[in-house]
C-alpha cells in the first residue's frame, strides 16, 4: 500500500481522471498491478492560477487486501439492561448512547426539549414572532445546537478517539458519504433532521429510550453516589450512572450543581459579533477573482492576536443566514446555519474575542459565575437595543471602524431584521477595541473584507460555555458526585459536533469499565 497526492483541475470529472497512472507510479509498478484505489482526503487548493482539487490517495496491489478505516461493531438488544440516564440529546448524548448499546448497557436520554421534527415550529416561532421557548429552539431539543446550524465536522480533536468512527455512524445514518473526504465535512441543516431521527430509530429499536420533553431540576444522591434524576414534570429517573451531556446553554445545571455545593470552574471563552458579506465577495477574494458557478462557495478561516489577545473566525457558513438562537426571553443570541448546498447569497461567521477571567473585575462578585453573568448581561443588553422583538444591533463595518452610527444597512439573512447601532458603544471596549484591531488583519489577510455592504451584528456570544464541570482526568468521573460522567461542550470539554460526540463515546466507555 502507498500514499500519494495529485492534482485535478477543478473543472475536471475527477472519475474521468487517471488515477490508476499515477497509483501505479507510487507503487512503482504497471498500472495492471494496481489494485484498489481509494481516496483519503479532497480539499480545493486556489493558491495558484489554476484552482485544484487537492487529492490524497491510498492504492493497492491486486494481491492486497484494503484496509477499513472503521468497522463499526454490532449493537446489542438492551431491553433487560442496565440503564444509564443520559441527560441531553445532542451529539454527545447521542453517541454515548450508542456506544453504550454495543457495550450492552440501556441508554435512557432524557431530554428537556422536543423531537427535531417538532423543534421546527418552534424554530418558526422564533423568527417570525419572536416567541422564545426556553425549553425548545435552535439550541435545545433533540439533535443540540448543532442540529440547525452547519453541521460542520471539522474538528482538530483526533487525540480523543477515533474521529472514523463517529462519521461512520453518520453515515450510516444517511449523511454524505463524502464527509469521510472532504477536508471540512459538513452535513446541512436541511438533512441533520432525518438524521437523529434515524439515530433515535437505531437506539429505540435496541431498547434504548428517549424522553423528551423533561428538563432535569434535581440530582438524586445516596452516600455521594449517583442515583437518579428528577425532572420538572415530576419524573424521576434512576439509574446505574449518568451521563451529563446537556450542551453549553443549559445555564440552570450549573446553578443546580452550584446550589448543592458541588465543584465548578470558571473557564474562558471567546465574544464578539457575526459579520455578513455577500458570498459572492467571499468567492471573489478566496478564488481571486477566478471563481466560477461549478466552484464550491468559499469559506475563510481566520485568527489574529490584537493588543495581545486572540481574536478569530467561529462557526462560518459559507451559503447561510443568521438566526437568532436565544434560549430565553429577554435576550439576544445570534447564530449561523447552512444548508447541505450552501446555497445562500450570504456569508456569515462569528467573529469573536478571547475572554479570560480577570478580564471583568466588576464581575467577580459572581464568583465562580463571573463570565457567565458578563455573557448574560451583553445578551440582555444587545436584546434591550433591539426594542425587544429580537432585532439586532447592527453596523456596516466601515462604519464601525470609523465610530459612525451607519446611516442605511445593505441587505441581510437575518430574518427578525437590524436596527443601526453604534457598537463601539454596545460591547464592552476591550472587546470593540480588539475588534477594530483585528477587522485590519483581517482585511490585509483577505484584500477586501472591509467593505461597505458587510454587516456586524451583534452579538456571538455562545461560542464555548464560560463554566466548566471538573472531572478526574483518567476516570472522566465528576469530582463531585460518583457515578455521573460530564462530557461535551456545556461540560467545557469539547467544541463542535464531533469532539463532543468523541467526549460522549469516552464517557460511555467510562460508564463501561463500572461494575453495573
Amino acid at each position: 500500500m502507498r500514499e500519494f497526492e495529485v492534482t485535478v483541475p477543478i473543472s475536471s470529472k475527477e472519475e474521468r481522471y487517471d488515477f490508476r497512472s499515477e497509483a501505479a507510479k507510487a507503487l512503482g509498478v504497471s498500472p495492471s498491478k494496481v489494485g484498489e484505489i481509494t481516496l483519503l482526503r479532497k480539499s480545493v487548493d486556489a493558491r495558484s492560477k489554476q484552482i485544484v482539487y487537492r487529492l490524497r490517495l491510498q492504492a493497492w496491489l491486486v494481491d492486497e487486501k484494503p484496509e477499513e478505516r472503521y468497522i463499526c461493531p454490532d449493537f446489542k438488544n438492551v431491553v433487560n439492561s442496565p440503564e444509564v440516564i443520559i441527560a441531553g440529546a445532542g451529539p454527545a448524548g447521542i453517541f454515548a448512547a450508542l456506544k453504550l448499546l454495543e457495550l450492552g448497557i440501556k441508554p435512557v436520554i432524557i431530554e428537556r426539549g422536543k423531537d427535531v421534527h417538532s423543534r421546527k415550529y418552534d424554530i418558526a416561532a422564533i423568527n417570525r414572532e419572536q416567541i422564545v421557548n426556553p425549553d425548545s429552539g435552535y439550541c435545545f431539543g433533540e439533535g443540540g445546537a448543532g442540529t440547525f446550524s452547519d453541521g460542520k465536522l471539522y474538528t482538530r480533536s483526533v487525540k480523543r478517539g477515533n474521529v472514523y468512527e463517529v462519521l461512520s455512524r453518520l453515515i450510516d445514518a444517511g449523511a454524505s458519504n463524502s464527509i469521510m473526504t472532504d477536508s471540512h465535512p459538513h452535513i446541512g441543516t436541511d438533512v441533520l433532521p432525518k438524521i437523529n431521527e434515524k439515530i433515535r430509530e437505531v437506539i429505540t429499536s435496541y431498547g434504548g429510550e428517549y424522553h423528551f420533553g423533561e428538563r432535569i431540576t434535581d440530582i438524586i444522591t445516596e452516600g455521594g453516589v449517583f442515583k437518579g434524576v428528577k425532572c420538572k414534570s415530576g419524573s424521576q429517573f434512576n439509574g446505574k450512572a449518568l451521563i451529563l451531556a446537556t450542551g453549553h446553554s443549559a445555564r440552570d445545571i450549573y446553578k443546580l450543581l452550584s446550589s448543592k455545593g458541588l465543584p465548578l470552574e470558571m473557564k474562558g471563552f471567546a465574544l464578539g459579533v457575526r459579520v455578513e458579506h455577500q458570498q459572492s465577495l467571499i468567492n471573489s477574494i478566496q478564488y481571486h477573482g477566478r471563481y466560477q458557478p461549478f466552484m464550491p462557495n468559499a469559506e475563510y478561516s481566520l485568527v489574529a492576536q490584537a493588543s495581545g489577545r486572540g481574536v478569530f473566525s467561529f462557526c462560518m457558513c459559507p451559503g447561510g443566514v443568521l438566526v437568532p438562537a436565544s434560549t430565553s426571553p429577554g435576550e439576544l443570541v445570534l447564530n449561523g446555519m447552512s444548508n447541505s448546498m450552501r446555497n445562500s447569497k450570504w456569508a456569515n461567521s462569528g467573529i469573536v474575542v478571547s475572554i479570560n477571567p480577570g478580564d471583568i473585575p466588576e464581575f467577580d462578585k459572581y464568583g465562580i459565575f463571573s463570565l457567565l453573568e458578563f455573557q448574560s448581561k451583553i445578551e440582555v443588553d444587545s436584546f434591550d437595543f433591539g426594542g425587544g422583538n429580537l432585532k439586532a444591533p447592527a453596523q456596516r463595518i466601515t462604519d464601525f471602524l470609523k465610530g459612525r452610527v451607519s446611516e442605511r444597512m445593505p441587505s441581510t439573512s437575518y430574518v427578525p431584521g437590524v436596527l443601526s447601532a453604534d457598537l463601539n458603544e454596545l460591547l464592552p471596549k476591550f472587546i470593540s477595541s480588539r475588534l477594530k484591531e483585528a477587522m485590519y488583519i483581517f482585511d490585509r489577510k483577505m484584500r477586501g473584507f472591509i467593505t461597505e455592504d458587510s454587516l456586524m451584528l451583534a452579538t456571538e456570544s455562545r461560542t464555548s460555555s464560560p463554566v466548566r464541570i471538573p472531572r478526574d482526568a483518567e476516570t472522566l468521573e465528576y469530582l463531585g458526585i460518583e457515578r455521573v460522567f460530564p462530557c461535551g461542550e456545556g461540560a467545557g470539554y469539547a467544541g463542535g459536533i464531533v469532539s463532543s460526540a468523541l467526549d460522549g463515546i469516552n464517557a460511555a466507555l467510562a460508564v463501561g469499565r463500572l461494575p453495573l
